[in-house]
């Protein structure tokens, strides 16, 4: 059975290493703390001391990690993934960074003889435990094949879009449409509670409504009830509409409701809201509006 590799065993990470190991893979693994590792360390992950040593080990490697900065920590120096490629072997960033980190990392990958895909994924906590998140794939098409069967055990779409590059800005184009809905729908259902209507009813009607599309059913008890625990924090959707508006520039593209969600966004995070999840913009609408007068 192919060895698996995964660096960044955060929420997403371990998700997809415990989904890994439930199809039969042996799945080798590091994170920046092995306390968090310890539960999948005992349902049989293999744990490495580095990236370097991951990739060493492993076959094929994937990395899940929150940022530009991140992903150049856990691919370069000496002990990065890079330092711990072979030549033809294939290694898979399923981050949601930006095209320029991506490219980048890719052409050290292939200076280093291997090959790069970078494939971030559309879904949260409830699709990576079920295999049905969205996968899009950028980068060489012959690698994709290589590793298809194992990116269909996380995805149900499973879909190769092009060039390195293109699976991450094709995620950045895609988160827009997540953080508008999540504001969208806070909106509404401040609207319905303002004038008489309870909020779950509200919730309920509209999620069952047209405009309830999988996102918005999946995080309804979200918006009533925010968990402790994010699925994906607004501090990580601000940063990829961040990243959204910086490609926009670089197109001479305008997006002007990607720019209110980041505003909105960034309100959120000063409240003290950027740990948890998206849902949580409907708490933020709620007390920017008790503080008017």
């Amino acid at each position: 059975m192919t060895t698996v590799g995964v660096v960044g065993l955060g929420t997403m990470g371990a998700g997809i290493a415990r989904r890994l190991l439930a199809a039969g893979y042996d799945v080798r693994g590091t994170n920046r703390s092995v306390e968090k590792a310890d539960p999948l360390i005992a349902e049989g992950l293999q744990w490495d001391a580095h990236p370097r040593a991951v990739a060493q080990r492993s076959e094929v490697v994937l990395t899940m990690v929150t940022d530009d900065e991140a992903l150049a920590t856990v691919t370069e120096g000496a002990a990065g993934v890079i330092a711990g490629l072979r030549p033809g072997q294939v290694y898979v960033d399923m981050s949601s960074v930006s095209p320029a980190a991506s490219i980048r990392a890719a052409e050290l990958v292939s200076a280093a003889g291997a090959r790069m895909l970078d494939a971030p994924v559309s879904g949260s906590v409830p699709q990576v435990q079920d295999g049905s998140l969205s996968i899009m794939v950028g980068g060489d098409e012959q690698a994709f094949s290589s590793v298809l069967p194992i990116l269909s055990e996380l995805g149900k779409s499973v879909v190769h879009v092009g060039p390195n590059g293109a699976g991450v800005l094709l995620k950045l184009a895609l988160n827009i449409s997540l953080a508008v809905q999540a504001l969208a729908f806070s909106e509404g259902l401040l609207l319905a509670e303002r004038g008489g209507i309870d909020p779950r009813l509200a919730a309920e009607v509209m999620s069952a409504s047209a405009i309830g599309s999988p996102m918005l059913r999946a995080r309804q008890p979200l918006f009533l009830d925010l968990p402790q625990e994010a699925w994906f924090p607004i501090r990580l959707m601000d940063k990829d509409l961040g990243l959204a508006l910086d490609e926009a520039r670089r197109l001479s593209v305008d997006l002007p409701t990607t720019v209110v969600a980041a505003r909105l966004l960034d309100e959120a995070t000063r409240l003290g809201l950027g740990e948890r999840d998206i849902a949580g913009v409907r708490e933020a609408l709620q007390r920017l509006n008790q503080a008017r007068p």
